[in-house]
């Protein structure tokens, strides 16, 4: 009966997780432009996000390991205040401003949110749940991606 249940569940859930990014969409009547880009995967983990734990006991519990070093930091959040989700993108803000709808083959829809300090010219960063996610989606050069600017 697990087995069962399992087999009926699953489906549904690879369904679902292929949506979330259903949210996201180009606006209608604008037609994209075709871009080339090195894309990678990226999570909330201290590894991809440059983080580390406070271990003082005050104030944040989490401080940036980065550009900001020492300053605390709030895991999960964007560069432009949102919560890091699903469809989350981060691009160089220089060649893809923040609200840039992206279509990436084999991800789906995105919008540009976050910027990162080794994201520079044509790379963009694909947020996933998990830092195993993040990993086995690599970096992918010469990737075609549709792109829709605010």
């Amino acid at each position: 009966m697990p087995a069962v249940i399992a087999g009926l569940c699953l489906p549904v859930l690879v369904w679902w997780a292929g949506c979330l990014t259903d949210r996201i969409r180009p606006p209608s009547g604008r037609t994209p432009v075709v871009m080339t880009m090195e894309v990678t995967g990226y999570c909330n983990c201290g590894i991809c996000c440059s983080w580390e734990r406070s271990w003082f006991g005050l104030g944040s519990p989490v401080i940036s390991s980065g550009l900001n070093k020492g300053k605390p930091k709030e895991v999960g959040v964007t560069a432009s205040g949102t919560r890091a989700g699903r469809g989350t993108l981060a691009a160089d803000t220089s060649v893809l401003p923040f609200g840039t709808i992206v279509e990436v083959p084999g991800y789906g829809y995105g919008r540009v949110e976050d910027r990162g300090g080794a994201i520079q010219g044509n790379r963009l960063d694909l947020w996933f749940p998990s830092h195993g996610e993040a990993q086995r989606w690599g970096r992918q050069k010469g990737v075609r991606v549709r792109v829709w600017k605010p």
